[in-house]
């Protein structure tokens, strides 16, 4: 960048790290990596936010809470994972190599290494601020992070405990202590429950499976997520006298499900369990308790149990789905099957179907999709999704085949999908998982093995969406 051009645009991205801290900044969703738009409305990556601010961080001089407002802004907009080897970085060279030395063979990594304060150093000397700040790092790779990173949060844990040990112990018992106390525990003559917002833990035990038992866990945990700073990402760990779960196959037996299995019988309840919901769905977000090839978007099980009992529920399943994306939400593949399976492809369910299939990569392909959706009826309501296949995508979605099978050969110039490629990307996904590899070529085989009074109904369906297009004089 000429330097003339970078004095011009310092200002702008100034400003939008001041719009990071305050909370400020939105995400352009169709681009990767990241990029956010501060509030004069330029746009610019992740990254270079994050690599511009650590570099200029000093542990002398460092505001905790700025830079914990300044980092969770940035994760909510893009993901853990984007951000956290900066700020790992950064506390490395602030704390560990200013005030630590290390001992132990030099090849180790640096989470196996032991550290002890440099001689002349005393506990006092490290800033407190730089502390509270490495303990949101470390709690953050706890919550968000991989599975093996608790080597990180470990790591973290252990250079503040060497000088303020209560600080870790404090987290670990009470949480950042922001929740109000009522909220942190609470006990009641139906259950017991406490919150802990540092390691986004939410701890539930039901004495007993009644209404009022559910409708106060329900209103708990509602009150819970309207607080501002509960982590948006959480764990829910109930116990409950009844082993009840949701009549859903695949999902994880887990207190979670437990919990929405009971409350769903009480009809009295169920505008309760949506307002749960609307609270916990949170895009880019998930349950930190659920192993990955199970990870689901909060809210999921109460939406899960309310879609299950029919069309009045099929908004909140509506938007639910927009909100799912790729990374964080796997399980709607469970709850897609058993509502089709429930309910069948008509009017109502095959635009919820479509949406979902397209709210997460590689669902699985499945011979009876193609047989419950061998009818007239069933293959009308496609044809009707096809037409309206704008409306329906989730608002995420795009077009990611792997066109670099060879690594070697790159594109002069990277071009971007056209409207129309995506949506017959996003069509013939929906096709692969209904009638797998038989989709190809145009659907031949399918449409050669159809029953003569339904032969035109699929050969309607394979056909291209920019013929539709042409044909229809444009339905986008």
């Amino acid at each position: 960048m000429k330097l003339e051009v970078q004095e011009e645009l310092q200002p702008l991205f100034d400003q939008c790290i001041q719009d990071a801290i305050d909370g400020r900044i939105t995400r352009l969703d169709s681009l990767w990596p990241p990029v956010v738009v501060s509030s004069e409305g330029a746009p610019f990556e992740v990254w270079q936010l994050l690599r511009t601010w650590t570099e200029a961080q000093r542990a002398e001089t460092l505001d905790a809470e700025k830079a914990i407002a300044f980092s969770e802004n940035l994760r909510r907009q893009s993901r853990w994972g984007e951000i956290d080897h900066h700020l790992l970085d950064m506390l490395k060279r602030e704390l560990q190599e200013k005030y630590f030395v290390a001992t132990g063979d030099e090849d180790d990594r640096f989470w196996d290494r032991e550290y002890s304060l440099k001689p002349g150093i005393r506990a006092e000397q490290v800033p407190e601020p730089l502390l509270r700040f490495a303990c949101y790092v470390a709690v953050s790779y706890k919550v968000y992070g991989l599975d093996f990173e608790y080597l990180d949060t470990n790591y973290l844990f252990g250079l503040v405990e060497k000088v303020r040990p209560d600080m870790v112990k404090k987290l670990r018992e009470h949480g950042t202590g922001r929740l109000p106390i009522s909220l942190q525990k609470r006990k009641t003559e139906h259950f017991t429950a406490s919150a802990n917002d540092a390691f986004a833990v939410i701890r539930i035990t039901a004495k007993d499976s009644t209404e009022e038992c559910c409708c106060e866990v329900m209103n708990y945990l509602c009150e819970l997520l309207s607080q501002e700073d509960f982590p948006r990402s959480y764990a829910v760990e109930f116990k409950g006298p009844e082993k009840r779960y949701l009549p859903i196959t695949g999902l994880p037996k887990k207190g979670v499900n437990q919990l929405f299995a009971c409350a769903v019988q009480y009809p009295g309840l169920h505008p309760l369990m949506e307002r749960y919901a609307r609270l916990a769905m949170r895009q880019y977000e998930q349950y930190t308790n659920l192993s990955d090839e199970q990870c689901a978007l909060p809210g999921s099980f109460a939406v899960f149990a309310l879609g299950m009992l029919g069309q009045e529920w099929r908004q909140l399943v509506w938007d639910y789905l927009d909100l799912c994306d790729d990374e964080h939400s796997h399980l709607q593949e469970k709850f897609l099957r058993e509502y089709v399976k429930q309910f069948g492809f008509t009017a109502d369910t095959v635009p919820v179907f479509v949406r979902g299939v397209l709210s997460m990569q590689n669902m699985k392909y499945s011979k009876d999709y193609a047989a419950w959706m061998a009818n007239a009826e069933s293959l009308d309501a496609l044809l009707e999704a096809k037409i309206h296949l704008s409306e329906i995508v989730p608002s995420g979605f795009s077009s990611d085949e792997d066109d670099d099978d060879d690594e070697d050969e790159k594109p002069a110039e990277e071009t971007e999908a056209s409207p129309e490629e995506v949506l017959q990307y996003a069509w013939e996904t929906v096709c692969y998982v209904i009638w797998g590899k038989a989709s190809a070529k145009g659907g031949q085989k399918v449409v050669e093995a159809a029953s003569e009074e339904l032969k035109e109904l699929y050969r309607q369906i394979f056909i291209p969406i920019t013929k539709n297009l042409e044909g229809s004089g444009g339905l986008l």
